[in-house]
């Protein structure tokens, strides 16, 4: 068995954070969850008492999460993983969707994780140890139509986090971000706020989109306890990569991605280079 670590997970209700938990659990660590509600405080602290420790906090609320940091040090030990986990999904068409939501979405998938990355930091600097993983998606590398402000937060997530690799990896900090394709969590249920539609021009494109989401919730490929098992493999790595996919669908489409950019980069290569001095 590995040496015990403490892990910080955020969203530990359900979905991939609760699965995340389970299997770290399961290995023998200690690991602090963050709920939101007493009723899940109540739940994760049975799911093995002493060492699923619940942690009241929502991460929106940024005033909050140095002060719980800072007491999970002191109280309980050092962190040694930060996995951000916590986030919904949110679909609508761009122009039908209020302003007001996007920041929402923005709120938790990106402001909310780096305000916990950084409430972390100074104690795995000062280590010069520890390994933060920011779950993102899929969306952080490919898009579809209805998805723009939930893509729009996993690339943001994804570029903070290939920066911070950079810029913490010679204090013995790793940084990964793990992206799924589609598994079978409540993301395309209860957990994603729907925009209404209001313009009729869109509904050819996206209702066949919406519908399918829809049907394929609850049978997608991916299975969250294996990705858990991932998780703990890729926390063991000794050399752990920056980008990590998990699935096959976005293995695949992650590969189509890049090769189209490939060839529109190639294809526009001429027009890209007029733009030097001569």
């Amino acid at each position: 068995m590995t040496q015990p670590k403490i892990f910080l997970i955020t969203g530990v209700s359900s979905g991939f954070g609760r699965a995340f938990a389970q299997a770290a659990l399961a290995a023998g660590h200690i690991v602090v969850g963050t709920v939101r509600t007493e009723v899940a405080r109540q739940a994760f602290a049975d799911l093995h008492p002493g060492r699923s420790l619940p942690l009241l906090l929502d991460v929106t609320d940024t005033d909050a999460i140095e002060p719980a940091v800072v007491s999970v040090e002191r109280d309980i030990g050092p962190i040694a993983v930060l996995v951000n986990n916590a986030g919904y999904g949110h679909e609508g068409i761009l122009e039908e969707s209020p302003l007001a939501e996007m920041r929402q979405q923005f709120e938790v998938n990106v402001f909310g994780v780096v305000a916990v990355i950084k409430a972390v930091l100074p104690f795995m600097r000062q280590r010069r140890a520890g390994h933060i993983v920011n779950i993102t998606s899929m969306g952080g590398f490919i898009t579809l139509p209805g998805l723009a402000y939930y893509c729009g937060s996993k690339f943001a997530l994804e570029g903070v986090t290939e920066v911070l690799a950079k810029e913490v990896r010679d204090f013995g900090i790793r940084v990964t971000a793990v992206a799924p394709g589609s598994f079978r969590t409540d993301w395309a249920g209860r957990s994603m706020v729907r925009a209404g539609r209001s313009i009729s021009d869109y509904d050819r494109l996206f209702d066949p989109v919406r519908q399918a989401r829809e049907e394929k919730s609850g049978r997608q490929a991916g299975d969250p306890a294996k990705a858990a098992q991932a998780l703990l493999t890729l926390i063991e790595a000794e050399a752990p990569p920056v980008h990590l996919l998990l699935g096959t669908d976005a293995l695949g489409l992650v590969r189509d991605k890049l090769a189209t950019l490939e060839a529109e980069i190639a294809a526009w290569e001429e027009l890209t280079r007029s733009t030097d001095f001569t």
